[in-house]
């Protein structure tokens, strides 16, 4: 299975995809999480997108297009993978058709406002990945992840003026994917404001009808 997941930051898309790779046994291929690790690494393409990703911005279509097409060629992601984070224009859209045939993408919708007070209140840890929202989904210590005792961090871009940035960008540039999506047929939206267990349910119901 093939899947592109959609959604504005902070529409719950790490922790679906996060549930579905287990539920379908299939790759997780995170965008925003591959460019944080070539930023970390101080790679010449991590150093390229720092301070575009830091400003809420998007990093070029060449960019992230030859970051997809190597990662997809990947033996873990022969059983299929979703993609989360792209394709996040409709450019990159019709590149990613010449690549690889979807079996349908996902669109999770919340409101404007709902998505901003999520960021703002979203927490990473810096060891294992794991994301937490001090919201609905905090960790069991304040402060400090479930899985491996590290201190949490909140990323740079999930400040209230980036944060608006990002969502005003994904309306501009992301958004139309619903529209390219949906005339193909594939598309699968699912409300965001639902509990995580529900959103879930709606998104395997939609994959396995």
């Amino acid at each position: 299975m093939k899947l592109v997941l959609i959604g504005a930051p902070a529409a719950g898309k790490g922790t679906q995809a996060a549930r579905l790779v287990k539920h379908y046994g299939i790759a997780h291929i995170s965008t925003g999480d591959m460019l944080r690790e070539e930023v970390a690494k101080g790679t010449e393409l991590g150093n390229q997108a720092k301070t575009i990703m830091a400003e809420g911005g998007l990093v070029s279509d060449e960019l992230i297009i030859a970051i997809v097409q190597e990662r997809i060629k990947q033996d873990d992601c022969k059983n299929g993978f979703i993609l989360d984070g792209f394709p996040r224009t409709v450019v990159q859209a019709e590149k990613l058709e010449e690549m690889v045939a979807l079996d349908k993408v996902v669109y999770i919708y919340a409101p404007d406002e709902v998505m901003l007070e999520r960021l703002t209140a979203r927490q990473t840890c810096p060891k294992c990945g794991a994301t937490y929202n001090k919201l609905f989904l905090p960790p069991k210590k304040e402060g400090i992840c479930d899985t491996c005792n590290e201190a949490l961090t909140q990323r740079k871009d999930d400040t209230v003026e980036a944060g608006k940035n990002r969502i005003a960008t994904f309306h501009k540039q992301s958004k139309p994917l619903v529209g390219f999506y949906g005339d193909k047929g594939i598309l699968i939206e699912v409300d965001g404001t639902m509990p995580i267990d529900d959103i879930t349910k709606a998104i395997i119901a939609g994959l396995d009808a």
